[in-house]
């Protein structure tokens, strides 16, 4: 039984999502449509991206370069500054999720070794928000800006002139969320242990990282990474495969079911149809809030033609629940391994997002 309570404290987002996809599927019956419900690119991506991740973790990578991080920071406030900012201005380029992925844990290390584990939950939610906010100010920084954008062939002028206001207001915000961190003095904990550094196992990660961040270019087939990345980490790193976080992955694919079964649901498909024209911003962020903001986006457009204003609505929509925004899941993932009150994290995420989410609606009510 003790088990058992476990499980559902530490898997309970993976439970959800399951009984998600178990109950449209009595409405939709299952069926070989199912399989292109499934983003297996974004599956892939996920899973290179972790074993990557994992594997620089167990080689005490994210170590090192947290003890370095902590001398050169100096305090609390300015670490939690430059944490936000790296999340913020890295995910335009390599997505919110891979954004994520690379700094929350490096995070997680950092406050374990200056024994400030007390900031793990503000650190964590205003990263997670920042690598949200920044990856919407590029047609690559998440996948709903890359569909829209090309889908609606959207000029490079009409993306950033659409965006940049929000954008901007964002880093304002991050900027100042550092502010409310208590300004204490860091130091390495004096028993923290020195990291030996495996460099012919880093050069192949890097290699593999580096194939990874080219096939969210699309300049690799997925295919292509997936595989090299899975055959490399089993020949020259095998235990890092176990760290990868499955559940995570089938996380994502009880979503894209459930996702996949709303949108063919005709009466849904109706509603969405009679109050998205006129209203995207609204609707980009309202159907985010359940759907979460890639399907909301891919749902939506099919009922609009105002390009710009879908693509504010489901940046913004990436704000307010934990769903909202899949690469959230992440962080909270990180959280619950951590031992950390699931229910204070989601009460300050939950918070933080709100007040975000507000200010930049006010923003678009300002300029609309």
């Amino acid at each position: 039984m003790t088990k058992i309570k476990e499980f559902i404290k530490s898997e309970i987002v993976l439970i959800i999502s399951f009984i998600l996809a178990a109950a449209s599927a009595f409405i939709v019956k299952p069926s070989a449509e199912y399989i292109g419900y499934i983003d297996f690119r974004t599956l892939a991506l996920l899973f290179c991206l972790m074993a990557v991740m994992a594997g620089l973790g167990r080689l005490g990578v994210f170590k090192l370069l947290a003890e370095k991080m902590l001398k050169l920071s100096g305090s609390t406030r300015s670490l939690c500054l430059v944490l936000s900012l790296l999340c913020f201005f890295s995910s335009m380029l390599i997505t919110n999720d891979v954004a994520l992925i690379t700094f929350v844990p490096f995070s997680i290390v950092a406050l374990r070794l200056s024994g400030k584990e007390k900031l793990l939950i503000p650190l964590v939610t205003i990263e997670t928000v920042a690598a949200n906010l920044g990856s919407m100010l590029t047609p690559v920084g998440n996948p709903q800006n890359l569909y829209l954008f090309s889908a609606f062939e959207m000029s490079t002028g009409e993306f950033f002139t659409a965006i940049y206001p929000y954008a901007l207001l964002s880093l304002i915000l991050v900027i100042a969320s550092a502010f409310f961190i208590k300004n204490e003095k860091l130091e390495i904990s004096p028993d923290a242990e020195k990291s030996n550094i495996n460099i012919k196992l880093c050069v192949v990660y890097a290699i593999l990282f580096a194939a990874s961040l080219l096939t969210v270019f699309r300049v690799i087939p997925f295919e292509i990474t997936f595989v090299v990345s899975l055959i490399a980490v089993l020949i020259f790193d095998r235990k890092a495969v176990a760290r990868v976080d499955f559940s995570l992955l089938l996380t994502f694919v009880f979503l894209f079911v459930f996702i996949g079964n709303l949108k063919n649901i005709d009466s849904v498909s109706n509603f969405l149809q009679s109050i998205v024209g006129g209203n995207e911003v609204l609707a980009g962020v309202a159907s985010s809030q359940i759907f979460s903001n890639v399907p909301a986006a891919i749902l939506l457009s099919g009922f609009t033609d105002n390009a710009a204003d879908l693509l504010v609505g489901v940046n913004l929509g990436g704000l307010g629940t934990l769903i909202a925004s899949m690469a959230s899941l992440i962080s909270f993932k990180y959280i619950v391994k951590e031992k950390v009150s699931a229910g204070k994290y989601l009460l300050v995420f939950t918070a933080v997002n709100i007040v975000f989410l507000a200010l930049n609606l006010a923003l678009w009510l300002v300029i609309r």
